[in-house]
């Protein structure tokens, strides 16, 4: 900061014409901005020779100044944002992408899903089928084993990446994302096909189905969750670690709506399903869900603090949990194109897929109900 005020002296110095010596000369009015707590900034004008600016001591402190009229220094005009810390989430430069780099990422994309579906998939040479039977035997009950699968799942996602500070200064980022996706995807998989295949086992609790409006009201629903998918989710070839893999800290785009977009959406999907199916695997599948995201919450925040501290607490500070209170509340102020933010390709990705997704509905059923798991 003493180089900076020196500099600016120096400059203002040189830049102003130098009147011969005079008892009495008119100089710039310098402003120092004095700012207290929770009060707006106070402006104490000073009359100073700009030939000895540096002589004073409050150049070199954090408070900022600025010429009259000017906007000079450290200091934040008057009902300016405050900068941000962390990242701008779903961009997605066209003219930074490389060819080899998405060539790359779909020759391994190509091989994991083949490897996936010899070593866990395929009946016969897999072993998926015998991890469900193991876990089945556990119990007669749906709900405990559906329960059982997402604790595991839940365990190891979780608990991998809280060992990723350690496991990437030991083996390095690449071979942590190997490990962490090869451990999780297998596991996500298995938990996915046994809801599929036993959703509707269990004891009925309701029957909403018939109820008109309901489905289009809950399929908007599941349709607008997966817009509340992290935004690290659009990072693909640091997923496939094609690009080093790297911890962010997002702040634009969702994240202006809720810390953990993640947890927001599970919940809507959950809740959206459950109220259409209406039977207890549901509801014990939602909630080993929700439970797992909302330990996410906590997770989540305590490895940002750790990673990047007074930056993470400050987007801490103007972002909530719960999706909209910051904004509702003063905390997080939007900016006047912040609609722009969501009106990126990520996004419109996000929006094929989906309807993709339900569109392959039967196909999914039909390949789950195959493995007789």
């Amino acid at each position: 900061m003493a180089t900076f005020s020196s500099s600016f002296a120096t400059l203002i110095s040189s830049s102003i014409p130098h009147p011969p010596t005079r008892h009495a000369c008119n100089f710039p009015t310098i402003q120092r901005i004095v700012k207290f707590p929770n009060s707006t900034s106070t402006f104490l004008p000073l009359k100073l020779n700009p030939l000895h600016l540096t002589q004073f001591s409050f150049l070199t402190s954090s408070a900022g100044f600025r010429l009259a009229g000017s906007s000079v220094g450290n200091a934040e005009p008057d009902g300016e944002d405050p900068p941000l810390v962390g990242e701008d989430s779903a961009v997605f430069e066209l003219a930074k992408q490389k060819l080899s780099s998405w060539v790359y990422f779909a020759g391994i994309l190509g091989t994991v899903l083949f490897v996936l579906d010899v070593a866990w998939l395929d009946n016969s040479t897999g072993y998926g089928k015998a991890f469900i039977d193991a876990v089945s035997g556990l119990s007669d009950s749906h709900e405990v084993v559906m329960l059982l699968l997402i604790v595991i799942f839940a365990t190891v996602h979780s608990g991998l990446a809280s060992l990723r500070d350690m496991g990437e200064k030991i083996i390095g980022e690449r071979a942590f994302r190997v490990l962490f996706a090869g451990t999780s995807l297998p596991l996500a998989v298995s938990t996915v096909v046994y809801f599929i295949n036993h959703r509707y086992d269990g004891q009925q609790l309701w029957q909403l189905q018939d109820v008109p409006g309901l489905h289009q009201f809950l399929w908007l629903s599941s349709f607008v969750s997966f817009f509340f998918l992290y935004p690290s989710t659009f990072n693909l070839l640091e997923v496939a670690a094609v690009d080093k893999p790297k911890m962010h800290l997002w702040e634009t785009g969702v994240m202006r709506i809720t810390r953990h977009p993640q947890m927001v959406g599970q919940v809507i999907w959950c809740i959206a399903h459950t109220i259409w199916i209406g039977n207890s695997v549901a509801v014990a599948a939602s909630v080993g869900l929700i439970g797992h995201h909302l330990f996410g919450v906590w997770n989540g925040d305590r490895r940002l603090a750790i990673r990047y501290g007074d930056n993470f607490e400050a987007v801490k500070r103007r972002t909530s949990v719960v999706p909209f209170a910051a904004i509702l509340d003063g905390r997080q102020k939007l900016p006047k194109d912040y609609y722009k933010e969501f009106l990126r390709l990520p996004y419109v990705a996000i929006t094929a897929v989906t309807i993709g997704a339900y569109l392959a509905h039967p196909l999914m059923q039909a390949g789950s109900f195959g493995l007789h798991w």
